[in-house]
């Protein structure tokens, strides 16, 4: 049994952030992939609940007249990985989406709780962040919207206050049309166990040469980063072997990992590298570039 001690399925996302706002203890609930644990565990932090699970105001994925891709915070990974519109416009976050658990899980878990709960680990996060995500939010005076980029504040804690509720991620089209993009997680046991490291990298090649290039990291950092050093030493550099030993040089002013009962600080620092070198060239053959 799980120690819950008040429980409230919102009906609507103003019902929502009423109740939370009414009951500083409250939490959300919606895919409970992360909640449940803690629940498990007798955190109680999570003795009292609001249930927004299958609110439609907060599933579904549509393409905004003015280009910008919409995914509904409530959107489970397995929606995500059958995305029409994901494949052709986002393909990096259906790559990610399913390197995560297996597919009951998927089934279940929500691109606003992966991201919301605060893990440097989650694997939507990396592509999130190289593809710039803004999240819209739902608070008492009404919406806001703030970038991804500077939403992890810390191990577990974003910028979301405890009233407020992350109603959708929003991918504008400068960020995403003409990019290749590419994900990898490195973990012990692929997608049953946490990343050890996760590398997202997007890229446009122009004329042969690194016109625009974005890379991001997880499990490097306490919060999900970019790495500005490796994406300076490839900005305006031809897609060359010298110019991806360039990138692993530099970014290894970028991270800070630590070292855990998972993996050494040393044992990530050379997985950093490795990635680094390896998404950054799938990336680039997919924006159409020749290694040379």
């Amino acid at each position: 049994m799980y120690d819950i001690a008040q429980y409230y399925r919102a009906t609507s996302i103003e019902d929502a952030v009423l109740q939370l706002t009414a009951d500083p203890q409250a939490r959300l609930i919606a895919g409970g992939t992360d909640v449940l644990i803690q629940l498990h565990h007798m955190n109680s932090k999570y003795r009292h609940l609001v249930d927004i699970h299958d609110l439609p105001a907060l599933s579904g994925i549509s393409l905004l007249p003015d280009g910008t891709l919409r995914i509904g915070s409530g959107t489970t990974f397995s929606q995500i990985i059958d995305s029409p519109l994901i494949q052709r416009h986002l393909p990096v976050l259906a790559e990610a989406a399913a390197t995560i658990a297996g597919p009951q899980v998927r089934n279940m878990a929500t691109l606003g709780g992966n991201i919301c709960n605060g893990a440097t680990s989650a694997d939507s996060a990396s592509p999130c962040v190289v593809m710039e995500a803004e999240l819209e939010i739902a608070t008492v005076e009404g919406p806001r919207h703030t970038p991804i980029h500077g939403f992890h504040t810390g191990p577990g804690k974003v910028a979301l206050g405890q009233n407020e509720l992350a109603v959708a991620f929003l991918f504008r089209p400068q960020h995403y049309q003409g990019y290749g993009a590419s994900y990898y997680k490195y973990a012990m046991r692929d997608a049953m166990d946490i990343a050890t490291i996760g590398c997202a990298a997007a890229c446009k090649i122009e004329g042969g040469r690194f016109s625009s290039v974005k890379i991001a990291f997880g499990v490097a950092a306490p919060t999900p980063i970019r790495a500005p050093h490796a994406e300076a030493a490839a900005r305006g550099r031809p897609f060359t072997a010298q110019t991806l030993k360039a990138v692993q040089e530099a970014v290894m002013q970028d991270v800070l990992p630590r070292s855990s009962w998972r993996a050494s600080k040393e044992f990530r620092l050379q997985i950093i590298r490795t990635l680094a070198e390896r998404v950054l060239i799938q990336a680039a053959q997919r924006a159409g570039g020749e290694l040379s």
